[in-house]
């Protein structure tokens, strides 16, 4: 055999190495996926998700501010059709300038309201709901295959200059070893 080969050689093992090696990353999430979704699932309830940041956003008076026609209508709704329907004396004694006053107040009341309704609903929501569990629990939902396609579809590129770093790298250090091969052998 040429010593001419070595470069090559080494190419295709430092190519197929790789190829290996990602191989072997697949195969150890799919026989450890129950403890990378359980770490997964820590990490996003104590580092990405909260409840506070939620609480936040959802009691800014501008989003409260965006409620309050779709509230108006629906009270509008109720005043008009349906509490009439439930209690037809209502109509008798009430009229449009009394149901728009009604109204009125009890949208700013709801106005006032609405951030602390919020505020409660949340913490109490986040005393029952279990992120870290939830999250893990979606993750061993999703097949090992599944994952291997995704992340084969997504990093295509990367994976593929993995594996050409490997024949480029064995292909060096063939390129090396031939030439102290050919340095001893004069």
């Amino acid at each position: 055999m040429s010593l001419y080969l070595i470069p090559f050689l080494t190419a295709l093992t430092g190519w197929f190495t790789n190829k290996i090696a990602i191989s072997l990353l697949f195969r150890a999430f799919s026989e450890r996926q129950q403890k990378f979704a359980d770490q997964i699932g820590k990490f996003v309830a104590d580092q990405l998700f909260s409840f506070d940041d939620i609480r936040h956003q959802l009691t800014e008076p501008e989003k409260i501010k965006r409620m309050i026609p779709v509230v108006e209508v629906h009270m509008d709704t109720f005043l008009r059709e349906k509490l009439p329907e439930a209690m037809p004396v209502f109509k008798m004694f009430i009229g449009d300038s009394t149901i728009q006053q009604v109204k009125t107040v009890l949208v700013d009341e709801l106005d006032k309201m609405f951030p602390e309704i919020i505020d409660q609903y949340l913490q109490h929501t986040a005393k029952e709901l279990d992120v870290q569990q939830l999250v893990s629990r979606k993750i061993m939902s999703i097949s090992a295959s599944q994952v291997k396609t995704q992340v084969q579809t997504s990093l295509r590129r990367e994976l593929r200059i993995a594996q050409l770093a490997g024949a480029i790298f064995g292909f060096l250090i063939g390129l090396l070893q031939l030439l102290i091969a050919l340095h001893h052998s004069n």
